[in-house]
């Protein structure tokens, strides 16, 4: 089964059907009219175990032997593989042992054992897990249930190319596939170019998670020393024997992006489908996305498989915070301003009526101060067009959307005890949130106490809310109180804040 035409009857023959359903191929509006191409989305979180992979287990363990059957199988996986295999085996009526990762979420472990399978936990990542599983099936005399490279895995995969081919809206131009250990780009790919060769198969891969394309890079297979494990479900170290003779034959090119840009594309699935797709499921339409920019000539309908949604809902703060930023709607900036009074104001008002997402500052000297500041942006020049702005004005920027440090870690620790800081007030504050709205409340706010500790963050709520700080002379006690209340903003004076006073004071 290592070529196009061999893999095609393979295909055909397939017994995906008792279990896995016919995905539909849906048209993308709102993604197709951004970028101005026909755009399809393969629905395969729609499975019953919402991923394709339930499509090459159950085939390779619907054709073992009675003998086969009757010892059961065995697996290893962290995730999508471990459901579709114990799905599989159940409505088979087999034994089945699935060996996961002792780092595995527990609801993924709930939900291989409520599906019947034996669960035995571990190691630490997959490749250790896969070592034990491999022991235990020549112990048990089990069968074991490769996750993408085995000829009958590839050939269940191959179905969504078999139904691609019979939904497609017309012409199709290119197919996009994420790829982890190949399995799947092998399957589509291979049936798709014994059928219509014409159609381009273009596999996408994470930044840090790039197997096939640096083994297609130099001809033979590959073996990263390491993988990151933002989208897991492709985070493989070397693709499969079986897999990439198929890929060299039939995969035109390879798509690489990063985990912002896979962030963003979760959100334009949402945005399209209203269906939260895992990191892995979205890649190929980040892949998309990114191919399309850099050809805009492209014809053709483009499809993007869709390849599961069992996301993690842990991870969803991350996606959200990270969405914008792939999309290059958000840039972040640490601009430096003089410490005067009338410099944060002026800093403000010289971004004008854009709308600002972030803003953490705190007091560290008399000379000058350090901001970090968020910015919605229409695009990537965009960006670029407010930081030359802002060195024009003489402010001294640097842009660190692209700063991994910044975005995981520096953007929430901006802030600490001041020690210049001398009888300070600690406000919190809502305001309506529109364009401008945190300008006016600085307005509202004038010059007459300086601030030292100011921070704001956008979270796409009707209200907007800032954490800030003032120095006031005991002196002034009185008038401040009457200032917050003639400001019109629902506020609360928090000074005595627990939080506060650990970290901030």
């Amino acid at each position: 089964m290592n070529t196009p035409d061999a893999l095609l009857k393979a295909v055909l023959t397939s017994r995906v059907y008792d279990v896995a359903r016919e995905t539909p191929l849906d048209r993308a509006p709102r993604l197709s009219a951004r970028l101005g191409h026909d755009v399809c989305l393969k629905r395969e979180d729609l499975q019953p175990v919402f991923s394709f992979k339930i499509r090459g287990a159950y085939n390779k363990i619907a054709h073992l032997s009675a003998a086969e059957r009757a010892r059961g199988v065995i697996a290893a996986s962290a995730g999508n593989h471990a459901q579709g295999v114990a799905f599989a085996a159940r409505t088979l009526g087999l034994t089945a042992v699935i060996v996961m990762p002792v780092t595995t979420p527990e609801i993924k472990v709930d939900a291989v054992r409520g599906m019947g399978a034996e669960v035995v936990l571990a190691g630490d990542h997959y490749a250790e897990a896969e070592t034990r599983a491999r022991v235990m099936a020549g112990e048990r005399g089990m069968t074991f249930v490769h996750p993408f490279d085995d000829p009958l895995v590839i050939a269940g995969q191959g179905t969504i190319g078999d139904e691609i081919v019979r939904q497609r809206p017309g012409t199709l131009g290119a197919v996009f596939v994420p790829v982890g250990g190949g399995g799947i780009i092998a399957g589509i790919g291979g049936f798709l170019k014994a059928v219509l060769p014409g159609v381009r198969i273009i596999g996408v891969e994470p930044e840090d998670a790039d197997a096939l394309a640096r083994s297609l890079a130099v001809g033979h297979r590959v073996r990263l020393e390491h993988v990151g494990l933002f989208a897991e479900g492709v985070a493989v170290r070397q693709v499969g024997e079986h897999s990439f003779a198929l890929a060299q034959q039939v995969v035109d090119e390879v798509v690489i992006v990063s985990n912002d840009e896979i962030c963003a594309a979760i959100k334009d699935v949402f945005d399209d489908t209203r269906t939260v797709m895992e990191p892995a499921g979205a890649l190929s339409v980040a892949g998309l996305k990114r191919w399309v920019g850099e050809h805009p000539e492209a014809s053709g309908t483009l499809v993007a498989v869709l390849t599961g949604a069992n996301m993690n809902f842990e991870r969803l703060r991350f996606v959200a915070e990270r969405a914008d930023v792939g999309q290059a709607r958000e840039a972040l900036l640490a601009v430096t301003i003089p410490e005067r009074a009338g410099a944060f104001h002026a800093f403000c008002a010289a971004l004008g009526r854009r709308v600002i997402t972030e803003f953490n500052y705190r007091l560290r000297s008399r000379d000058e101060a350090h901001i970090f500041v968020g910015l919605a942006t229409q695009s990537r020049r965009d960006a670029d067009a407010v930081v030359e702005r802002l060195r024009a004005q003489g402010y001294e920027t640097a842009d660190l959307t692209d700063n991994e440090m910044a975005k995981l870690h520096v953007r929430h620790m901006v802030g600490g005890r001041a020690p210049d800081v001398s009888r300070e007030r600690v406000c919190r504050f809502e305001f309506p949130e529109r364009p401008g709205a945190l300008l006016q409340f600085l307005d509202a706010l004038g010059g007459r106490w300086n601030i030292s500790l100011f921070h704001y963050r956008n979270h796409g709520a009707d209200y907007g809310r800032v954490l800030a700080a003032f120095e006031v002379p005991g002196s002034d006690d009185a008038a401040f109180d009457q200032f917050l209340v003639d400001l019109g903003y629902e506020y609360q004076i928090d000074e005595a804040n627990a939080a506060y006073q650990k970290f901030l004071s």
